[in-house]
């Protein structure tokens, strides 16, 4: 494996006892089915990841001695080092390879959290793919992905470089593609002042299909995912517009009727189609260029100042 692991990809060539500075992309869920709860309390999911242009900075810097040290001023990240993925991840190799250096982790968040933009399993990524550099581990990128699903179902995305692929199992067994000519999409991001809990929504999924056997029709697409995969391999924004889905989003407006107004107002702004990614509270709409993101993104921010809302492209 080439040192940069994911695209969490590193900014500069390393030389001696210099940081490495990592960009830690966020993504975007363009398609997300729920099929069936598992045994080991996860689901089984189908998903079209795509990976965006809002990013964190990851800074690693070895240390003398083996502490692993969190530096980061963002509000809201977990106090207890051991929930935060970043350690977890540095953890994790230490103890598996017996290695006995350690790593200062500087974390400066853009992504905001709970937002459904796997902000924290691309941190947790570009540890591990800093860390295989800084460490001198040589690991290939398909061990990374399997240690990395030890961490997070999302994780494994972005340990490979690239803007799409299709996630299954609980979103962990990840099949990379390619687009046409490195296809890319614009989108407009809005992001509210709501921090969605992942597995609430899941119980909650559970929850109304104990209720009601029809939900699971109800909330799975019509269709697979090769109508989406194929709009994107010939770069069709209908194709893709039409054929975007996501299972959780009536579970998560239910809960957060303010996530389902930002989709509501985005679809009658007039852009080609809007969705929730992953479980809320970040929702996304297709545009047709860059200039047309930068209009909608004015359009949006006027509408509600509490918003964050950002012009965001594939990366």
């Amino acid at each position: 494996m080439s040192g940069d692991g994911s695209r969490c990809h590193n900014m500069n060539y390393r030389q001696e006892n210099r940081p490495l500075v990592f960009n830690s992309y966020a993504k975007v869920n363009l398609s997300l089915t729920v099929l069936n709860k598992r045994k080991d309390g996860y689901h089984n999911i189908k998903t079209i990841f795509e990976r965006i242009s809002l990013s964190d900075r990851i800074i690693l810097k070895l240390r003398r001695d083996s502490k692993i040290n969190i530096i980061s001023a963002a509000e809201g990240l977990p106090k207890d080092k051991t929930k935060n993925l970043a350690y977890r991840s540095a953890e994790l190799l230490q103890k598996k390879f017996n290695i006995n250096k350690g790593v200062d982790i500087k974390i400066l968040k853009r992504i905001p959290l709970g937002s459904g933009l796997g902000g924290g399993s691309s941190n947790a990524a570009c540890v591990l793919s800093g860390l295989n550099q800084l460490w001198g581990l040589n690991l290939s990128r398909d061990k990374l992905a399997r240690l990395a699903a030890r961490l997070g179902s999302d994780v494994p995305f972005f340990i490979y470089d690239t803007a799409f692929a299709q996630g299954s199992g609980r979103g962990d067994k990840i099949k990379p593609f390619k687009a046409k000519n490195n296809f890319s999409l614009w989108h407009i991001l809005v992001v509210p002042e709501i921090q969605v809990s992942t597995p609430l929504i899941y119980h909650k999924w559970d929850a109304c299909l104990a209720a009601d056997r029809r939900f699971s029709g109800l909330t799975r697409r019509q269709y697979d995912d090769k109508i989406l995969t194929l709009g994107l391999k010939t770069e069709s924004l209908s194709l893709i517009a039409k054929s975007m889905f996501n299972s959780l989003e009536e579970v998560t407006f239910n809960l957060y009727p303010g996530i389902r107004s930002i989709k509501e107002k985005l679809l009658n702004s007039g852009v080609k189609a809007a969705l929730m990614s992953g479980s809320g509270s970040a929702v996304f709409a297709i545009v047709s260029s860059r200039r047309e993101a930068g209009l909608f993104c004015r359009k949006m921010r006027r509408l509600n100042r509490h918003w964050q809302v950002f012009p965001v492209r594939t990366v």
